[in-house]
């Protein structure tokens, strides 16, 4: 099955894999969250046990460096595309009101990115990542 739009999720390269991993959820999430349609119906086993909704459609995820983050949100921001940003501050907090403070706290031009999330029609979001390797 082919989708008309994309998501694609670009975390930074050097990070411990304990933080990738929390980066990618944290934005997976924010996609879910602000992008309703993009999720399923809810799964059910052959027992009847009911389980979450997932998203509809796969989530590629890119690895890049600091200047390829810049790149990736600016393109996104220019293009319109839906897009969650994850800055390395956000590991010193401990919830939501915290992370919401540090973004806010700095430019979109200073964001120390660490990851970000973009979801949008597919030509424009692979615009958006174009020269980024899916993370191994």
């Amino acid at each position: 099955m082919r989708f008309d739009t994309k998501i694609g999720i670009a975390v930074r390269g050097d990070l411990e894999v304990w933080q990738k991993l929390n980066v990618t959820a944290f934005l997976a999430s924010a996609v879910a969250g602000g992008v309703p349609e993009v999720i399923g119906e809810p799964y059910e086993d052959g027992s009847g046990t009911a389980y979450l909704p997932m998203f509809r459609q796969p989530v590629l995820v890119y690895a890049a460096d600091a200047d390829g983050l810049a790149r990736v949100r600016e393109g996104a921001v220019t293009r319109g595309l839906d897009t969650a940003v994850y800055i390395e501050e956000m590991f010193k907090t401990g919830h939501d009101v915290d992370n919401r403070a540090a973004v806010r706290a700095v430019a979109a031009e200073q964001m120390s990115l660490v990851g970000l999330a973009v979801h949008g029609p597919k030509n424009a979001v692979d615009k958006t990542l174009k020269g980024l390797p899916l993370h191994p």
